[in-house]
């Protein structure tokens, strides 16, 4: 019976087929979601230097948009449009809140969903 045993080792060609799959499919998830927050990084960088420019807090909305936008395309931004995008200005109070999500379709009718939700204040309210 110990000499059996002794014999009976490694994988079966069901299980090593299992275990690929599931390495294959965490490997597609990981290259679907990656971008996604690779992607989110570039929009808080753009906040991040939207909130480092001098006198943002002056500017009226619409130049404040295009200021952001700028970065966007810079940056290569594709996910987040003007309506994901929500500026409030009442005197030198500036607060730019960004509000997005992205479905990534995986195989099939399996898809992920990413919510996103960043915003900067500048100024005294």
């Amino acid at each position: 019976m110990k000499a059996s045993w002794q014999r009976q080792t490694g994988l079966t060609l069901i299980s090593t087929i299992l275990l690929l799959g599931l390495i294959a499919f965490f490997t597609l998830l990981i290259l679907k979601i990656a971008p996604i927050y690779i992607d989110h990084s570039k929009v808080v960088n753009s906040l991040a230097g939207l909130k480092q420019t001098v006198d943002i807090q002056t500017k009226n909305k619409n130049e404040v948009w295009n200021a952001l936008d700028k970065r966007f395309n810079l940056n290569y931004v594709y996910h987040v449009t003007k309506d994901d995008v929500k500026i409030t200005k009442q005197g030198s109070y500036l607060k730019v809140e960004i509000d997005y999500e992205v479905v990534e379709k995986i195989v099939g009718n399996l898809s992920v969903l990413v919510e996103f939700n960043e915003v900067i204040e500048v100024g005294v309210e």
